[in-house]
């Protein structure tokens, strides 16, 4: 076949043409609430197909709420400004565009009493979340606002062995620790399935079957581990003081040595309690030990849960991170050693902020609502182990993904954010939406576009870390405000 060069341009042109005016027939469809597809339809289904907005990418076709996105620009500069202030100056912001915190009915005793609980002479506080809080991200900030207004210092909750760079204390454990946690799908659980409050283990030796390993552990020698401790150098001033310093630790079958040096100077020797359950070894200094060294020594470890490196009073405040975890893990755990380590901590107030892990994977509607059932189910799991504590939930930030070749929100996002928020305040949980605190429906391109989050379009810059953590405390401290 003869086929002649402006032929062939020709017929690439016509059918070029062809595709561009299927745009201007193509319609955008609602197959769930809040989710949307461009396309035609086709039996009961939708058959792909870019409507001409969507192809040219028209901003101003698009349903972005431009008001919002305007207010939280606006709020989020003043923010800027405002940061290094102890406490925000309303004057300067506009508090009508700050998303505020979503309470159950009867709103005033919720925070009547949360209000007493963080004025109280000791208030722990435990932040459960995903990879948005690793490195003490959010909670650092949030603590050190707190520790303003009601006192206390130290950074809570540090794990031994770390997987991530911390900012809130210099923990360094040596090479013989490993780390075993309970949202890691890559390891099998314990079978006791004991992994303490703060979700995670650390170990200097193997874990033994008592039974099948009884010839193996006759023959062991002992073993020794280091744990060094001092102060950031960066960031908040108040996270460099602590002078009550907690070892939690349990299942320890046989002896264990410990010693306690400052400095190199021994300053405690123990045994550590071999009966198999949950304690607290607890040291006590005078004034914040400039490079403090736990060294451990027996056969077998127990699991150690981590450490608690607080002042003396005052809030305190523990950061749990839980890379890849959408907060459907506590109920999978030993009920009572979570509860006897939940005894001793105390919380009175606890913190959850999942759900960024399922956005991805929810497919209508029906998947939402059993999500938010089921994370319900979770949250009064552990608030069976500390009834009296006030819950919070913080919302799923706003994520972006590629929807008809534009980079959008996820379809579902805003759904889930509802009724997550219906489903918290139903529950007696108050709900704070980081969606919408950040502007909504695709506002993750703005902060992107400002380095105030990453390139993944999910994960907060340090910067964009900073904001969303002062939009969420000023919320927060506006309503603790109101409540005299």
């Amino acid at each position: 076949m003869n086929l002649h060069p402006l032929k062939i341009s020709l017929y690439i042109i016509v059918a070029l043409l062809a595709l561009l005016g299927l745009t201007y027939v193509s319609k955008t469809h609602t197959i769930e609430p809040g989710k949307e597809q461009d396309g035609f339809s086709l039996f009961n289904g939708v058959l792909k197909y870019p409507t001409t907005s969507t192809f040219f990418k028209n901003p101003n076709l698009t349903k972005i709420n431009k008001q919002v996105y305007e207010n939280i620009v606006e709020n989020i500069e003043t923010v800027v400004k405002e940061v290094e202030h102890k406490i925000p100056d309303f004057t300067k912001i506009d508090s009508t565009k700050i998303e505020r915190i979503s309470y159950p009915k009867a709103s005033g005793d919720f925070i009547k009493k949360l209000r007493a609980q963080l004025e109280s002479a000791e208030c722990r506080i435990i932040h459960y979340g995903d990879s948005q809080l690793e490195g003490d991200r959010i909670s650092a900030y949030l603590r050190n606002r707190l520790q303003g207004m009601y006192g206390g210092s130290g950074p809570g909750f540090i794990p031994i062995k770390q997987v991530y760079n911390q900012i809130s204390a210099d923990v360094t454990a040596s090479e013989n620790w490993q780390r075993f946690a309970a949202f890691d799908p890559s390891t099998p659980l314990f079978i006791d399935k004991n992994y303490g409050a703060y979700l995670s283990v650390s170990r200097f030796t193997n874990v033994y079957d008592p039974i099948a390993d009884s010839l193996a552990i006759q023959q062991l020698e002992p073993t020794k581990a280091t744990i060094h401790i001092s102060p950031s150098s960066k960031l908040y001033f108040k996270l460099k003081e602590f002078t009550s310093i907690g070892l939690h630790y349990g299942n320890a079958a046989t002896p264990i040595k410990i010693k306690v040096l400052n400095n190199g100077v021994l300053i405690k020797e123990d045994l550590l309690i071999s009966d198999g359950n949950y304690h607290n070894y607890q040291i006590k200094v005078p004034a914040t030990p400039d490079n403090l060294q736990l060294e451990l020594e027996g056969t077998i470890s127990p699991d150690f849960y981590g450490l608690t490196l607080d002042g003396s009073k005052g809030i305190r405040l523990d950061n749990v991170a839980m890379r890849g975890n959408s907060g459907t893990t506590f109920a999978r755990l030993n009920s009572k050693s979570f509860a006897s380590m939940y005894q001793q901590l105390n919380p009175k107030v606890v913190i959850f902020q999942y759900g960024g892990n399922t956005v991805p994977y929810l497919k209508d509607s029906l998947q939402v609502t059993k999500y938010a059932s089921y994370l319900k189910n979770h949250i009064n799991w552990v608030r069976r182990k500390s009834p009296d504590a006030s819950i919070l939930f913080v919302g799923p930030s706003d994520m972006t993904t590629t929807i008809n070749g534009e980079l959008k929100s996820y379809a579902l996002l805003n759904y889930l954010d509802e009724t997550l928020k219906q489903e918290c305040v139903a529950n007696n949980v108050a709900y704070w939406s980081m969606y919408k605190a950040m502007g909504g429906e695709n506002s993750m391109s703005f902060w992107v576009d400002k380095k105030l989050a990453g390139s993944d379009y999910t994960h907060f810059t340090a910067q964009g870390t900073q904001i969303i953590s002062e939009l969420f405390f000023t919320a927060l401290y506006m309503d603790l405000k109101n409540s005299k």
